[in-house]
C-alpha cells in the first residue's frame, strides 16, 4: 500500500507507486520528462528510477549517479556432453527457437538463439545436455543524489532484453515512488517494463509520425490495463492531429514541453531541463499531482 510522504499539505504524491515514461518510438523526450520527474520529486518524496532501455540507456549521462554495484543478468544453455550424445535430433526438433541442429555426427548450438528455456535438457533420453550460465547483460545499482538508481545494459549482439529488464525491476523498492524510463516501440522490452505499473506516461510529439506511434504505444497501455496520461513534446510544431486523438480517447494531456531551442541545446550538454530552467520543477511536480489524482480516482 503506497503511504503519502509529502510533507506538504494537500499533496497525493505517494511512495510505492510505480510510474512508467514510455512512447510509440524513440526520440520523443521519454528520458527528459523521466528525469524530469525524478530530479523535481527527489526532495517531496524517496525516489527510485530504473533506465529500462537496457538496450542504449542513457539517464545516466543526466543524473551522473555513482554506480557501486554490477550484477550480471544470466540465462542458462545447454552443454552438450558429445560423448555421451546419441546424435538423434530431439534436442534440436524440440527447439523453437532454431538454436540447435544435428548435422551427421555434428551438434551446432548458436547461443544468440537460445532462450534458455530447458527444453532441450527435458527431452534428451539419454541425459547428453546439461545446463550452463550464460551473460548477456548486466545490472548496475547507484544513487545519483537521493535518488536511486538502476539501469540495466544488454551486451552487443544479444538479442533478447526482456531477461534484463526482468531482472532489473526485481529490484525495486517498495518504499519509493519508483520512475521507469521504458524502451521504445511497443515489443517485448516494453511489454516486460509496463507489467505491473500503475500508470503510464506517454510522450509523443504533434506530428504524423509521432500520431502514428502514438496510436500504438496506446494500444498496449490498454491491453495491460494501465491508466495512462499524455506528455507532448516539442509543442508548437505539426498540427493538432495529435491533440484531437487523445481528447477522442479521452487521454488527458497532462504536460506540454514546447519546442524551444534552449531545451534542446541543454539537453545536448547533458543538462537535465530542471536543472537548466528551475521553473520546470512545479510543472513536474504538478505533473506527478495529476497522475496521483487520477490513480486515486481509479481506485
Amino acid at each position: 500500500m503506497a503511504t503519502d510522504l509529502v510533507p506538504r499539505h494537500g499533496s497525493r504524491v505517494t511512495a510505492g507507486v510505480r510510474i512508467a515514461v514510455a512512447s510509440g518510438k524513440g526520440g520523443t523526450g521519454k528520458t527528459t520528462v523521466a528525469v524530469g520527474l525524478a530530479l523535481s520529486l527527489a526532495p517531496r518524496v524517496p525516489v527510485q528510477f530504473l533506465d529500462c532501455d537496457v538496450e542504449e540507456p542513457n539517464a545516466h549521462l543526466f543524473l551522473s549517479p555513482e554506480i557501486h554495484e554490477r550484477q550480471p543478468v544470466e540465462i542458462p544453455v545447454p552443454e552438450i556432453d558429445l560423448d555421451r550424445c546419441t546424435r538423434c535430433g530431439a534436442c534440436a526438433k524440440a527447439c523453437r527457437f532454431g538454436a540447435l541442429a544435428v548435422i551427421g555426427e555434428r551438434v551446432l548450438f548458436h547461443p544468440e538463439l537460445c532462450h534458455g528455456c530447458g527444453l532441450c535438457r527435458m527431452v534428451c533420453p539419454v541425459g547428453a545436455i546439461s545446463e550452463v550460465p550464460r551473460t548477456i547483460g548486466w545490472v548496475e545499482v547507484g544513487a545519483a543524489g537521493d535518488i536511486l538508481f538502476r539501469q540495466g545494459i544488454l551486451e552487443v549482439g544479444e538479442p533478447m532484453a526482456t531477461p534484463v529488464i526482468r531482472q532489473l525491476k526485481r529490484g525495486m523498492s517498495p518504499d519509493h515512488l519508483t520512475i521507469l524510463d521504458a524502451p521504445p516501440g511497443t515489443g517485448c522490452p516494453v511489454i516486460e517494463t509496463l507489467k505491473g505499473v500503475d500508470f503510464v506516461l506517454l510522450v509523443t510529439e504533434p506530428t504524423p509520425f509521432g500520431l502514428h506511434d502514438l496510436r500504438l504505444a496506446l494500444s498496449v497501455a490498454r491491453e495491460l490495463g494501465i491508466p495512462a496520461g499524455a506528455v507532448i513534446n516539442r509543442y508548437g510544431i505539426g498540427d493538432e492531429s495529435v491533440e484531437r486523438f487523445l481528447g477522442e480517447e479521452g487521454i488527458p494531456v497532462l504536460l506540454r514541453i514546447p519546442m524551444d531551442r534552449r531545451i534542446a541545446a541543454a539537453y545536448a550538454e547533458g543538462i537535465p531541463l530542471v536543472q537548466a530552467f528551475p521553473e520546470w520543477r512545479e510543472r513536474f511536480v504538478a505533473l506527478a499531482e495529476s497522475i496521483a489524482s487520477r490513480l486515486e480516482a481509479v481506485r
